[in-house]
């Protein structure tokens, strides 16, 4: 009876392990996906251009991929518990700040500090899985670990939308304190220690620092691409080659050093590869969706907030559904690219049904292109995850893992930014090209502002404040105009895009 006892609770303490894991890699799906929901409403709480939100998310990107770069040395000298436990402080900490945030600088800098912390979290807990459970319990820990995540990111949106509305955009980030404070005491109290060395090698500080500075000079690049290529085409030459020589020379000097901390001469397989690339294009539309949806629905179809942040859970949940059914069924398709070929074109076919629906769209209207979306965020992520790494073996997983969530990382920052900057500069577009068109001398424009002013005089305005208000309603028609039109164009961007990956899911050879 002791033996069965002492066997059950063996087993509930592994069970409790393995969603520990999970858990520590939804929080930063979590708190990310939150930010990403809500990112207007941040723009707009510290003053900033959607220019300058791309400088938000670069700061958070370039700490991630330091520690993602960091990661192997650090947990290898520190020991996992230590290392998560230090990583999920300083996350925390990078959220206060952020709660705490006035001005851009702020925002930027905890960002930054958060984007420290949070680098750790995927690919730590990942290796985990491989590190503490055998091939016979393998199974069930990612299981774990990916409903976690994705019930997560399922209804991130939705506690986001109610935190906003009910608090303010700084309720955002103490939302994401209670998961990150119960995965640093389960980190603290139930992870197993890992062994590490007690004699940490030395390791130069200048390799990190020109992968910073190669980062650094990308991103600035391409978040100033749409406003400084006619402009300053030499200042965008200058940061492109500066970013590509010092991307070169970190890579290359961590190609001949014997113990690097990233392992670039391991990861030369053809599938992987592959697999890097099409990760790549899953974040990009997964990140250019995630912040186009919730401007659209909100601002150019004019949803309450929290029925666009239910609406955005609609489709988490679904895709927790397909999740849980590709889980059970995936194996039995023994080619995975038609599924990866449907999950591309239902991003597709969510761009184009948001491109056409018109202004006085209904909620309901927009649940066709959310199911499709559900498709997308598991039919194409999910079998690139079981192909890629099938080559690297247990020994080189680890480090294939650091290369991957350095992609992703890259791929989220460029397609919000560059998702922010397009709105911005299409809108601007679009509005100046309405203003030209809609002069009061122009006879329907006239009449218009007539009988608006008119409708005015009746509710009891004088007639200059009558006037100053039909003009003042004019132009609120053009802004909602131009954001509607603009996220519309944007969305056959995403639906071209969207065909383009489907176009190299079927060319490729490498992951069948």
């Amino acid at each position: 009876m002791r033996l069965q006892m002492s066997a059950r609770l063996r087993q509930q303490q592994r069970r409790l392990l393995m969603a520990l894991l999970g858990l520590i890699t939804a929080v930063e799906f979590f708190e990310n996906t939150m930010f990403v929901f809500a990112a207007s409403h941040i723009v707009g709480g510290i003053s900033a251009a959607p220019r300058e939100f791309a400088q938000v998310q670069a700061a958070y990107a370039i700490g991630s991929m330091l520690m993602i770069v960091k990661q192997q040395w650090l947990s290898r000298h520190f020991g996992y518990r230590r290392y998560l436990c230090g990583a999920l402080l300083l996350f925390i900490i990078g959220a206060l700040g952020c709660a705490a945030s006035h001005n851009l600088a702020e925002l930027t800098a905890a960002r930054f500090v958060q984007g420290v912390g949070g680098g750790a979290l995927f690919t730590s807990s990942r290796i985990l899985v491989n590190m503490l459970f055998g091939p016979a319990e393998r199974g069930r820990a990612l299981k774990y670990f990916m409903v976690m995540i994705f019930a997560a990111s399922a209804f991130a949106p939705a506690l986001a939308a109610q935190l906003v509305d009910a608090h303010g955009w700084q309720w955002l980030f103490y939302g994401a304190l209670p998961p990150a404070i119960v995965a640093l005491a389960g980190c603290w109290l139930l992870l197993p220690e890992t062994p590490r060395s007690d004699a940490p090698a030395p390791y130069p500080a200048w390799p990190l620092l020109l992968f910073a500075a190669a980062i650094v000079c990308l991103q600035l690049m391409l978040s100033q691409t749409r406003y400084d290529f006619f402009a300053h085409p030499l200042r965008l030459l200058f940061l492109a080659v500066a970013g590509g020589v010092l991307l070169a020379g970190f890579l290359w000097q961590q190609y001949r050093h014997p113990d690097p901390i990233l392992h670039v001469r391991e990861l030369h397989s053809p599938v992987y590869l592959t697999g890097l690339g099409l990760y790549f294009l899953h974040y990009f539309l997964s990140n250019f969706s995630g912040y186009l949806f919730p401007v659209y629905a909100e601002h150019a179809l004019a949803l309450p907030l929290t029925a666009v942040g239910w609406l955005s859970s609609i489709a988490g949940v679904a895709g927790v559904g397909i999740a849980y059914g590709y889980v059970k069924l995936g194996r039995r398709f023994a080619s995975k690219k038609p599924l990866m070929l449907v999950g591309a074109l239902a991003m597709a076919l969510t761009a184009w049904w948001f491109a056409r629906l018109p202004a006085d769209a209904t909620a309901a209207s927009l649940l066709p292109g959310l199911l499709a979306k559900g498709l997308f965020s598991v039919l194409l992520v999910m079998p690139v995850a079981g192909l890629t790494f099938r080559e690297l073996g247990d020994s080189r997983f680890a480090h294939g893992y650091q290369g991957k969530n350095l992609m992703r990382q890259i791929a989220g920052s460029i397609s919000t930014a560059i998702a922010a900057v397009l709105m911005q500069n299409r809108q601007f577009a679009v509005h100046t090209e309405l203003s030209g068109t809609l002069g009061a001398d122009r006879p329907a424009v006239g009449q218009w502002l007539e009988q608006m002013q008119q409708l005015l005089q009746v509710r009891g305005f004088s007639g200059e404040q009558a006037h100053a208000g039909a003009l003042a309603e004019l132009a609120r028609v053009v802004d909602h105009q131009a954001q509607l039109i603009a996220c519309q164009d944007l969305y056959l961007l995403l639906a071209a895009a969207a065909v383009l990956t489907a176009c190299v899911v079927a060319l490729q050879r490498k992951l069948p």
